[in-house]
């Protein structure tokens, strides 16, 4: 890798279809393709994109609040899996990374959801996931909490990439365990740009979205695809629409390792497209590197348990010695 290697990033705002993940899937693979098809070197979809943000969790609880959980549960997407293999194959066929959010059934108990990035490498393999560490304020009545298995940051051919799902930039430690890994372009997942709420209503909160991603990108010195979903009360299935409370409409950007917006703010279903360069990164980390010089080990330190937080551990005697001995 040369200092003046230079590659193309790729947001994809786009809606899915809500609760259909067969759908979704093909939507997605074909929105890989027309990235690849516009030089794309990585590209990135808004949170939870396959099957869809759970917007139902944040209408009033009732009958059919339920339902959607169900609903949304059974259009999850296991790790691996025939879906999974079809964002491979996507991956491969365009010749590009790809970062997108999935609602990750357990592979154990098939009755939890994960709010997790999955990482396809253009290899046509899963390169990585990372699982959003605490859900945010209503998601936590449909996502459980993450781990820290997957909070790395990959070596690719042309750089060291890493992601986070929304909040999580507003929580510090995650992005500094990726920083101090040397992140050089980051994936910032969001569900998309809120409606502005009118006074005298709270401070609406969708220009976070915007903040803490530039905020990232400045503090980490790498480029940032910040890259927001798309979904509307119109495309709400008929049975779910009096829990549809919250439209987004994207906004996503791209910006570079100074903190400046490159590309966007996008509008409407689009693919985003910038030009990055790894001299700007090395620029930017020779200036503030704050996992290596800009930083002070001997005073404060960051403990990352990557151990998988697993429920049930067999620790009897038959566990010990395995199954063959009763054959």
């Amino acid at each position: 890798m040369t200092i003046d290697a230079n590659f193309r990033l790729a947001a994809i705002q786009a809606a899915a279809v809500p609760f259909d993940r067969a759908a979704s899937l093909e939507k997605a693979c074909r929105l890989i393709g027309e990235a690849g098809a516009m030089g794309a070197t990585i590209a990135a979809f808004g949170e939870a994109w396959l099957p869809g943000y759970p917007f139902f969790c944040h209408a009033p609880t009732g009958a059919n609040t339920f339902r959607a959980m169900a609903d949304y549960l059974d259009h999850a997407v296991d790790i691996p899996s025939p879906a999974t293999d079809r964002l491979c194959e996507a991956a491969a066929d365009a010749g590009i990374d790809v970062v997108i959010g999935i609602a990750e059934r357990d592979a154990v108990t098939k009755g939890t959801v994960y709010c997790t990035l999955l990482f396809v490498g253009r290899e046509g393999r899963i390169i990585g996931r990372h699982r959003k560490l605490k859900p945010t304020f209503n998601e936590r009545s449909v996502w459980a909490d993450g781990d820290a298995v997957g909070l790395r940051v990959h070596d690719r051919p042309y750089g060291r990439i890493s992601g986070l799902n929304c909040w999580e930039h507003n929580t510090m430690l995650p992005g500094y365990a990726l920083a101090a890994q040397g992140t050089q372009i980051h994936v910032a997942a969001w569900p998309g740009r809120e409606p502005a709420v009118a006074p005298p209503s709270p401070t609406p909160l969708w220009p976070r979205q915007l903040l803490l991603s530039r905020a990232f990108a400045s503090q980490a010195g790498c480029y940032v695809i910040a890259v927001g979903g798309m979904r509307s009360h119109a495309a709400t299935p008929e049975r779910y629409r009096e829990l549809s409370t919250i439209e987004y409409g994207g906004d996503s950007v791209i910006i570079d390792p100074r903190g400046e917006i490159i590309a966007g703010p996008a509008q409407g279903e689009t693919i985003l497209i910038a030009e990055g360069s790894r001299e700007v990164v090395l620029a930017a980390k020779a200036l503030c590197d704050i996992g290596g010089h800009y930083s002070r080990p001997n005073l404060l330190r960051l403990i990352v348990d990557r151990d998988p937080q697993d429920r049930v551990i067999d620790c009897g005697f038959a566990a010990r010695v395995g199954p063959d001995m009763w054959e």
